[in-house]
């Protein structure tokens, strides 16, 4: 067949809107219209104006910007309703561009696409979460705190081994992410964020994704803290403030981590550096989560929970605490493409077959093998001895 009716039949089969498809693919790669055109050998003005919707995309250009950026030609056939409008949280810096929050977005929107995708193909199970209506107190995001752990199959009071498997079991896809760089290439998020939550409507799937594991403690939080936003704010988004949205996720985190019931035992007696430490390796919650969580139920007050932060900050604990808590791993998405594609799974043919480039497709399905412990936390280091307390502060 020839370049010409390859050309002429790529037109006929997009039925949907590969501008569209064209502009999401700038979004998730970085790059403006100029740069899109010169890898493609276009011009500028042509990408304009089928943005525009003054020309059409003729399959030589689909084609040309299908290679210049790695991208199966699967990708321009997607439908764009398959992607949620508007039903995305995540937290970002104030000073974060508007291209930054869209490439985020437009990454987020697709992992979802392809993980419904796979779950409607595998007939995968989900289970119904608790949802908020209404005006919500913190009694009331404790109690659906609880509720989520009974929904998710998980004791009442006990620590939760592993906090993406849970989600999973219930059918939450959980997906680490990157960010594509305009050479196709995966970077780690610069919006200053650390996850996202999507779904598409109540009763639809949801999905978790995180951008960097970072250490155990923190992708454990970031995980819970985006299953409150399902459990909390699909039905109670419209009209809620962003920051009062955020502060409820947290205090839902810290419930579903460490339940009320326990938090007498976890919180008695003296409350020092040390035994917030020991907490964390008993409860894989990070040390400063666990002075938030004190103060959150009354144990502390504000002085000395302002207290217990300077002393962290003194010791250089904002962002390397010590205490090694292993990232989890996820296996959903990667166990859903065993299933379609055999195992181990051709990511290239399930990238051509779902639409997806490469490089994304290879961030949704990590090796399972390289999970470093079923448990979630390691041992607690000696917070006495001084010469070590540099030893362990790094983040996995």
């Amino acid at each position: 067949m020839s370049s010409k009716k390859t050309s002429a039949k790529r037109v006929k089969e997009v039925a949907h809107d590969p501008a569209e498809r064209i502009r999401t693919l700038r979004l998730l790669m970085g790059l403006t219209q100029g740069e899109l055109a010169q890898a493609a050998g276009v011009s500028q003005p042509l990408i304009s104006q089928i943005q525009k919707g003054i020309k059409p995309v003729s399959g030589d250009v689909l084609e040309r910007i299908a290679a210049a950026t790695g991208t199966p030609m699967s990708f321009f056939d997607v439908d764009p309703t398959d992607l949620p409008a508007d039903t995305l949280a995540f937290r970002k810096k104030a000073g974060a561009s508007a291209k930054e929050v869209a490439r985020v977005e437009s990454t987020v929107r697709e992992a979802y696409r392809v993980a419904v995708r796979l779950m409607a193909e595998t007939k995968v199970r989900r289970t119904a979460l608790p949802r908020a209506e209404g005006d919500i107190t913190p009694d009331g995001i404790e109690d659906l705190a609880a509720q989520t752990r009974a929904a998710l199959g998980v004791a009442p009071d006990g620590v939760i081994g592993h906090v993406i498997r849970a989600c999973e079991r219930a059918g939450i896809p959980v997906v680490p992410l990157l960010l594509m760089d305009a050479r196709g290439e995966g970077e780690e998020a610069v919006v200053g964020h650390s996850g996202a939550s999507c779904w598409r409507g109540q009763g639809e799937p949801s999905l978790i994704s995180y951008f960097s594991a970072g250490s155990g403690d923190r992708q454990r939080f970031t995980t819970a803290h985006e299953l409150g936003h399902l459990v909390l704010h699909p039905a109670r988004r419209i009209g809620l403030d962003p920051k009062q949205a955020e502060s409820e996720a947290h205090r839902f985190a810290g419930a579903f981590l460490l339940p009320r019931e326990r938090a007498e035992e976890a919180f008695s007696g003296p409350l020092m550096l040390r035994e917030f430490a020991a907490l964390k390796k008993r409860w894989g919650i990070s040390i400063q989560a666990l002075v938030n969580r004190a103060y959150d139920l009354g144990y502390i007050d504000r002085a000395r929970r302002d207290s217990l932060y300077k002393q962290i900050g003194a010791r250089g604990w904002r962002t390397n605490e010590p205490v090694l808590v292993h990232a989890e791993q996820p296996t959903l998405v990667r166990a859903m493409l065993g299933r379609k594609y055999g195992e181990p799974p051709s990511l290239l043919q399930a990238a051509d077959d779902l639409g997806l480039h490469p490089v994304l497709m290879r961030s949704l399905a990590p090796d399972v093998a390289a999970d470093p412990a079923p448990r979630a936390v390691a041992p607690v280091i000696n917070l006495g001895d001084r010469r070590r307390r540099g030893a362990r502060l790094q983040v996995l």
